[in-house]
């Protein structure tokens, strides 16, 4: 019951975000109040910069980010499980990634952000998701590849690779059952680590535009009214943090629950 209770946050966040633009009492687009005007009347969060309802453009502003972190997150974790398992069985090659991972993780995010964008002609979600996997693969790697090495070690796979077994067999049916917990804290931390960057693409204006809602979006777009309603800014701040941290704390509830889990080889 307890573990159960540490996933209801992050499905209540999630649920709100994917459904919240159908939730929303008033267009995201249509001024309903003066501009930075206080909580009141028909605007519960009061108006933004341009007298837009902000309950309604922070209720229809998380899917985006949701969904583009949880692609991030699924790709990064994807592409390290077999990067890192194979630098594990295969030490040589192995070196080879390492090097490579960390020259990649010297490069700044922001710069990464730059970099990619302004050389991918097209969606720029999509040089977002690019740029974001490019930057978090390095470290989902090298984590992975730290876990799988011991189970790379072990007798039950090196009696599989005597047998001759192929390294797709090792890798998928002999080492990765074994890292489902790493997996899961690898999953949740790229999860942060994906809104982290695509909040701040949007300081960067990558992305989204106005007058779209995006709770990144809204953050940099009300900041020099804070003073006249902070909750134009507050509200989407603690919406992105809400989403970071429950997601966070329900992936560390299933790696808890699967990390005695280990496969027994027959």
């Amino acid at each position: 019951m307890r573990r159960l209770l540490r996933f209801a946050p992050a499905v209540l966040v999630a649920t709100l975000a994917l459904l919240g633009p159908w939730l929303a009492p008033h267009p995201i687009d249509e001024p309903v109040t003066a501009p930075y005007a206080e909580p009141g009347g028909g605007a519960l969060l009061g108006g933004d910069v341009l007298g837009f309802d902000v309950t309604s453009r922070l209720l229809a502003g998380g899917r985006e980010l949701l969904l583009t972190a949880l692609v991030i997150a699924v790709v990064v974790t994807g592409l390290a499980a077999l990067i890192g398992t194979v630098a594990a069985l295969r030490p040589a090659l192995g070196r080879i990634i390492e090097r490579v991972a960390d020259t990649v993780m010297m490069l700044p995010t922001v710069l990464a952000l730059l970099l990619v964008v302004l050389a991918y002609r097209g969606d720029s979600r999509g040089a977002l998701i690019v740029a974001a996997v490019v930057v978090g693969l390095p470290y989902a790697v090298r984590v992975v590849a730290a876990a799988a090495a011991p189970v790379a070690a072990s007798g039950f796979v090196e009696a599989a690779a005597a047998g001759g077994e192929r390294l797709w067999w090792l890798a998928c049916r002999e080492v990765l059952p074994n890292l489902r917990a790493t997996m899961l804290a690898v999953f949740g931390l790229r999860f942060i680590e994906a809104v982290y960057v695509v909040s701040v693409a949007a300081f960067l204006q990558i992305g989204p535009q106005p007058p779209a809602a995006n709770w990144a979006l809204m953050v940099r777009e009300n900041g020099p009214g804070i003073l006249l309603n902070p909750w134009a800014v507050i509200a989407p701040s603690l919406a992105i943090a809400a989403l970071a941290i429950t997601v966070s704390l329900a992936t560390d509830a299933l790696a808890v629950a699967t990390r005695r889990q280990a496969v027994v080889p027959r």
